[in-house]
C-alpha cells in the first residue's frame, strides 16, 4: 500500500457543537479510533485548526489522543490553501489521504478536491465526517466521490491499514471497533 496518512480537519470546540446532533458523537468515535491505528502503524497525522481564534481549538478529548501532533492553523477552507500544508503533506511522503473532520461540504469537500487536483489518492471516511446538516453531509460525500474520491468507513479504512488477522497490532486494533 502506498504511504498513507491521516488528515483530521478542524474538529473545533464551538464548531462541533454546531454539528448534527445525530451524527457528530458517532464522528468523534471513529476519527478516535483512525487516529489510534495510525498513531500505532507509525502513520503521519495531520490535524487542522479554521480559525481558531473564533472558532476555538481541536476538542479537548482529541487534543488528548493527539498530543504529539501540533496543529495546522488556517483560514483558507481547503488545507490546501494554507500557506505551508501542502509542503507539510509532501514531506510526509504521503501518497494516500484518509481524510475526517468537518464540514463534509466545506472543508472536508474543498480539500478533497484540491488534493485529488494535486495527484494525491483520497479516502473520505463517511463516518468519521459531519456538517449542521446530514443533507450537507450528504452533498459533501457525494460530489467527492464524483470527483473521484473513494468514500468509505472507518471499519474499512482500518482493516485495509491492517491488511492482515494475524498480528499483535491486529488483535489490539480490532477491540477499538468492538
Amino acid at each position: 500500500m502506498p504511504a498513507a496518512i491521516l488528515l483530521i480537519v478542524d474538529v473545533q470546540e464551538r464548531l462541533f457543537n454546531a454539528m448534527d446532533a445525530d451524527r457528530r458523537d458517532e464522528m468523534i468515535k471513529n476519527i478516535k479510533i483512525l487516529a489510534q491505528t495510525a498513531t500505532r502503524l507509525g502513520l503521519p497525522i495531520v490535524v487542522t485548526e479554521q480559525y481558531p481564534k473564533g472558532l476555538g481549538g481541536t476538542l479537548p478529548e482529541l487534543r488528548e489522543l493527539l498530543r504529539d501532533v501540533r496543529p495546522f492553523e488556517k483560514t483558507a477552507f481547503s488545507c490546501c490553501g494554507a500557506d505551508g500544508f501542502v509542503e507539510r503533506l509532501r514531506a510526509t511522503g504521503a501518497e494516500h489521504v484518509v481524510v475526517a473532520g468537518m464540514e463534509a461540504h466545506v472543508c472536508v469537500l474543498l480539500t478533497t478536491l484540491d488534493l485529488l487536483r494535486g495527484g494525491y489518492r483520497v479516502t473520505v471516511a463517511a463516518d468519521a465526517v459531519c456538517s449542521r446538516t446530514r443533507a450537507n453531509a450528504d452533498v459533501g460525500l457525494a460530489e467527492a466521490r464524483q470527483a473521484g474520491a473513494v468514500v468509505s468507513s472507518t471499519e474499512t479504512i482500518v482493516f485495509r491499514w491492517l491488511g492482515r488477522a494475524d498480528t499483535d497490532v491486529f488483535r489490539e486494533i480490532s477491540k477499538l471497533l468492538r
